[in-house]
């Protein structure tokens, strides 16, 4: 299953969170990079590494 995720400008940085997590923000200087970031939070929360509350 592929992610989805919610993303946006601000300003200078890219800010966003995947759809199943909102509580749960990243951000990056670029698009791709917040794209990055936000492949990188999902493959934690899948592997258990963040323990949501």
């Amino acid at each position: 299953m592929k992610p989805k995720y919610i993303y946006w400008q601000d300003e200078d940085m890219w800010l966003g969170y995947l759809e199943e997590y909102p509580d749960y923000w990243t951000q990056g200087i670029s698009e791709e990079e917040l794209k990055e970031n936000l492949i990188d939070l999902y493959h934690e929360f899948s592997a258990g590494f963040i323990q949501l509350n």
